[in-house]
Parts: structure tokens; sequence; C-alpha cells
């Protein structure tokens, strides 16, 4: 995120400095002191209020579903219809923003990645695992007409420019675990050429098939030029693709074949993420190509 120099400096011309401590104490001021303090407070709530008034976009919910099977994964869909500049400002996959219900102060908003590609329309998307007591439940329990609150839209999003063109990473790896599949699934539908690139690949980590989301967009993002890797910690008899984590299914296959030519996206758990971006710059993969969304 970008960070706001406040270097500037003014300095105070030597005939305009007070010879003394109590050069500008004067009477009227000395006597307005006691009532400044007095409406110090208010003045400061009002601020606050102003600038949260200012920050948060009300926006209602036009759907919320099942994502998952087990029912702890849930689609949300909000309307950004009256919220224009909100949805502009959403540029490059892996943003996020926070969401909060309104009459919920007790509860932290949610910081929540959004799903649905830049562009994508008149709303945002985003998957959400339902955690009791927290605005995420909250979340999952609304109807459709329903309002949230929205933040502004934060962060850079995967720096893709780095794999950019396709030649400078001809393979191009994706990572994603948990609800760690939204920003990746922004990217996907968003487009990187996958069709263009030698070879492209989505290690998708879950307990197992009934709490793996997007299921139903497998055919579609696989029709880009994508092949994706399910990979299950917890899977039943019947599972025959890999088991286990994320990390060591990648470890298992690895198959790079150029690690010059050879790019990563990755989100999720951070154990993962730790492990991946090892493995990789230990094979010769450039941590400039090996791309986050924070």
């Amino acid at each position: 995120m970008a960070t706001i120099s406040t270097a500037a400096t003014i300095s105070t011309p030597t005939t305009l400095r007070p010879s003394s401590r109590h050069a500008f104490a004067h009477p009227k001021m000395l006597r307005s002191l006691p009532s400044l303090r007095r409406r110090l407070p208010s003045l400061v709530t009002v601020a606050a209020v102003q600038q949260d008034a200012a920050v948060w976009n009300a926006a209602p919910v036009s759907s919320v579903g099942a994502a998952s099977a087990d029912g702890t994964l849930f689609h949300l869909r909000v309307d950004l219809s009256d919220a224009a500049d909100l949805a502009s400002s959403y540029t490059a996959p892996g943003q996020y923003l926070t969401i909060r219900v309104p009459g919920e102060d007790g509860l932290k908003p949610a910081f929540m990645a959004i799903a649905s590609p830049p562009g994508a329309g008149g709303g945002f998307e985003f998957l959400v695992k339902t955690v009791p007591g927290a605005t995420a439940e909250k979340l999952c329990a609304l109807r459709d007409g329903d309002v949230v609150e929205l933040g502004a839209v934060m962060g850079n999003g995967f720096p893709i420019e780095r794999v950019t063109p396709t030649d400078a990473a001809e393979t191009l790896l994706l990572f994603a675990t948990g609800t760690g599949i939204s920003p990746i699934r922004s990217l996907i539908e968003f487009g990187f050429a996958a069709d263009q690139r030698a070879d492209v690949r989505l290690y998708y980590g879950a307990r197992n098939l009934q709490t793996m989301a997007y299921q139903d967009r497998f055919a579609e993002w696989e029709s880009t030029g994508l092949k994706i890797v399910p990979v299950l910690s917890q899977p039943d008899d019947s599972w025959e693709g890999a088991r286990g984590y994320v990390q060591k299914a990648f470890l298992d296959a690895k198959n790079i074949a150029n690690p010059t030519s050879t790019g990563a996206v990755l989100c999720g758990q951070k154990q993962m993420l730790e492990e991946v971006t090892s493995a990789l710059a230990a094979d010769g993969v450039s941590q400039d190509k090996i791309l986050k969304n924070f």
C-alpha cells in the first residue's frame, strides 16, 4: 500500500518567534480555554462520524447462497449500482476491502478479498466462510435486499506485470487453500493469457470435496488453458486424486521445465505460502515472480 509522506517542515521566521513562553497568552485566549476543553470531546466525535460516513458505502445484497456442500461457505453478491465510484476503484485481482453489517456495532468489520474480477459488472462477489460470533456469520445469514456497508478497496492486488508478457513466465503456478481461492478466482476470470503459456497449473487445497468452492467453474477455467490439481487433506476412500497438503502435492510433482521462465501466484494458509515460496526459490524461481496480494 502507498505510504503518505509527511516530511515537509515549516520553519518560523526569526522575526516572528515569541521572545518568551508567555508571548501569545492573550487574556481572551486564556478565558476561552476551559470552554474549548469542554467542547473538545464532542468536536472529536463529530469529526469521527463525518469521517466514518465518508468511508462506508451502503449497498444492498443481491444474492446469498451456499458455496459448499457442508454449509460452511457462502457466495455473497452486493449490488453497486449506486456506488459506481467504489466499483470503478477495483482495478486489480487480489484487492480487498472491509465489510460490516449495519446494527452490529459490537463486531469487527471483516476483511474480504473480492472474488469477482475487475470490471465484471455492477457488483462485487465474495466467498464467505461462516465463523460463529463474527461478522462473517452475520453475512452468511443475510437475505436478498438486506444492506451491508463496504469500506474502500485496498491493496495493489497481484502484480501480474511481473509475469507479463507470457515468455516471462511460460510456466505459471497458482496455489490456493480455503477461501484463498477467492482472489485466485478473480485472477483466472480476469484473464492472464493462460492459453498462451506452456504450463499453467492451479493447486487448490481443501479438507474434502464438500468444503471445496467453485467446483462448478472448473470446466470453464480449464477451457482457458489451466490445469486444476485439487488437493484434499481429509478425503473419503473413493478419492483418487492428490492427498495431504498443497505444498506436498507440488513438491511431489514439481516438474518445472525452466525456473527462469516460471512464475507463481499464492494465496491462503501461511504455512503453505512459506513452504511453497521456499521451494520455488530453492529451485531458482525469482522472488520477483512469486506473487502475493499483500
